[in-house]
């Protein structure tokens, strides 16, 4: 299995990193996520000058043709600089479904858009009940005549704030917890009869409630076939939590540099810190711990995109243990870098409650766990 990059991926690494570097200090992401939205107008359309969101799409909609990989390197280095913009969901979630299941129709009118950084998009999976479990859709979708009527209640939709179609998955048959059964919807945000309560998360991004009370959707809001959704969530599932390692790898890879950086340079009893074994040796687990991370996300990935028999229980194993070492790694970062790795003004703070978010979605270390032994 190859796992070094192209050229070209290299290209798209440094031009990451180049904007990284020169537009997105701590600061100045802090006044990104001050404003109601949570993120910043011009940095998504920069993205889309770039060719960023474009990357993935096939060439028939504008698209560059790249692969999830395309998409990983970008997420990796997102986590390095906290990346707020909602590329995630719009591009690696909601995007992703249209071209997978979307009608040419649907393709035509809304990928494009996409590209063109015009059109912010989301995806609503869990719900109060079991969020864990991509199956339990409480959420109603009742057929009449050209279309159908929602009404349910879906959990931590993020960026549903600044979005312009939410996809979202309802029960047209079957049971609260069958797989069999599901349907996804796109719906508009401004639809009679959805309301939504708006809140920021512990890292600063945004999030939402939505409440559905008898949503009229026509029946081109329908996204593939009646009831045979399941695959295609946990598909898109799978892509999240691999979208998410990625970024918890470049969150991981900032932390454990920065405290080597900083351990270089703090004085005690006229040694820097780094001098000290015993530290030493804390750095070295980080450093360790890192990487294996690393190895795995880049083998589910490539696993995922092979579409291989295995590549489930991979993504199982990393998701747990990008929880595990996110949480070891952030609390050693704090640590080492005493009093002032709780404050604002540091990045390591908000390293730490990006990764701990990143636990939470899609299923939390002891959720993967369990389906990785079972």
């Amino acid at each position: 299995m190859d796992l070094s990059l192209t050229s070209e991926q290299r290209l798209l690494q440094d031009s990451v990193q180049k904007f990284i570097s020169t537009q997105y200090s701590i600061s100045e992401r802090n006044n990104f996520i001050a404003n109601d939205q949570g993120y910043d107008n011009s940095n998504w359309q920069q993205f889309a000058d770039l060719g960023w969101l474009a990357m993935t799409f096939s060439e028939e909609f504008g698209g560059l043709g790249g692969s999830l990989v395309d998409s990983m390197i970008m997420l990796e280095e997102f986590g390095k600089g906290l990346v707020v913009e909602p590329f995630l969901s719009t591009v690696i979630l909601f995007g992703a479904a249209v071209e997978l299941a979307g009608s040419q129709e649907q393709k035509q009118a809304i990928i494009p858009a996409i590209i063109e950084g015009n059109l912010i998009g989301t995806f609503a999976y869990a719900e109060p009940v079991e969020p864990t479990n991509l199956s339990a859709v409480q959420t109603k979708a009742t057929a009449e005549d050209s279309g159908f009527r929602l009404s349910g209640m879906k959990s931590l939709v993020f960026n549903a704030v600044s979005a312009d179609k939410i996809l979202l998955s309802a029960r047209t048959s079957g049971g609260d917890f069958d797989a069999d059964g599901i349907s996804l919807f796109i719906v508009d945000p401004a639809a009679n009869g959805l309301t939504r309560t708006d809140y920021a998360t512990v890292d600063g991004l945004r999030a939402s409630e939505i409440n559905l009370e008898q949503v009229r959707v026509e029946r081109d809001g329908l996204l593939g076939k009646t009831g045979t959704a399941s695959k295609l969530i946990q598909g898109l599932a799978n892509r999240g939590i691999l979208g998410l390692a990625a970024e918890a790898i470049g969150a991981m890879e900032a932390l454990y540099k920065s405290t080597i950086e900083y351990t270089k340079q703090r004085q005690q009893f006229d040694h820097p810190l780094a001098d000290f074994q015993v530290l030493k040796h804390r750095m070295t687990e980080m450093f360790v711990e890192y990487n294996l991370v690393k190895s795995l996300c880049m083998k589910a990935t490539m696993l995922e995109t092979q579409g291989t028999a295995d590549a489930q229980r991979n993504i199982h194993a990393l998701k747990y243990l990008v929880g595990k070492t996110g949480r070891f790694i952030s609390q050693n970062a704090v640590q080492l870098h005493g009093g002032m790795g709780m404050t604002e003004d540091l990045p390591i703070a908000h390293y730490f409650k990006r990764l701990l978010v990143i636990d939470a979605q899609f299923g939390n270390t002891d959720h993967h766990l369990n389906k990785f032994v079972g």
